[in-house]
């Protein structure tokens, strides 16, 4: 009898030792989820600041690099897929800084998906870098909305490219881009540009939206200092 007691007292403990480990390993869940997407969002960050200093330097973009301090925005995409998915978005992930038109200092960046893209590059190659021009407070307006089309409500142009372009662009949106280190001509007109809250939500720890970020500050993470300094360079030349 004694024996049968203390099998079944024995036989509870394991069950319940097997249930709190359930517990805590779904428990834990989130939290790895949360510091495998801190890695991601911080990958790319980090491309983005590459792609964003390899424009400066490109003399095909003098006009870019002549008109960056009259941007409102940046929206930088370091890898955009002919096809495919990139971390989960069609097209490509990217993120959006503003700068304080009072200030001069660009904030700490939003994630952004561009997708439905239905474009073909004018030169070979998968992929490309781009980077669109927010020109406009409409064009920053319409992108504190979960999703919107590039040329629907806001116009959109294809920036000018080579040595010595001039020009005065009218556009909200004014996009560069370029693969393998060449220009490629891509018209994301018709493409859809969309919130990434899981990753604004993994890269700051927790729920923000684009409009905490952008423009209220409520968001910091320092993995951004090294893009924005880039920016601020970048608005200094001027």
């Amino acid at each position: 009898m004694k024996g049968t007691r203390t099998g079944t007292y024995f036989a509870r403990a394991i069950g319940t030792a097997m249930i709190l480990a359930l517990v805590f390993s779904f428990a834990a869940v989130p939290y790895v989820m949360a510091e495998e997407k801190k890695e991601d969002a911080q990958a790319i960050v980090d491309k983005a600041e590459v792609t964003v200093s390899d424009f400066l330097r490109n003399k095909d973009f003098e006009w870019f690099n002549a008109n960056v301090h009259r941007a409102k925005g940046l929206l930088i995409y370091p890898q955009v897929l002919k096809a495919g998915f990139f971390l989960g978005g069609s097209g490509g992930t990217g993120v959006l800084l503003v700068k304080n038109e009072k200030t001069g200092v660009w904030s700490q960046p939003a994630f952004y998906t561009l997708g439905a893209v239905s474009f073909g590059l004018q030169i070979g190659g998968e992929s490309a870098e781009v980077i669109l021009m927010v020109m406009s407070q409409k064009g920053i307006d319409s992108l504190y909305t979960s999703k919107f089309k590039l040329g629907g409500d806001t116009s959109f142009a294809l920036g000018p490219v080579g040595a010595g372009a001039k020009g005065d662009v009218s556009a909200d949106f004014v996009s560069f881009a370029v693969s393998k280190g060449l220009y490629a001509g891509l018209n994301l007109e018709g493409s859809y540009i969309s919130v990434r809250d899981s990753l604004n939500k993994g890269y700051y720890g927790k729920d923000v939206t684009p409009l905490q970020i952008l423009v209220e500050g409520k968001a910091v993470n320092p993995g951004s200092a090294k893009l924005r300094d880039t920016l601020q360079k970048a608005e200094r030349k001027k």
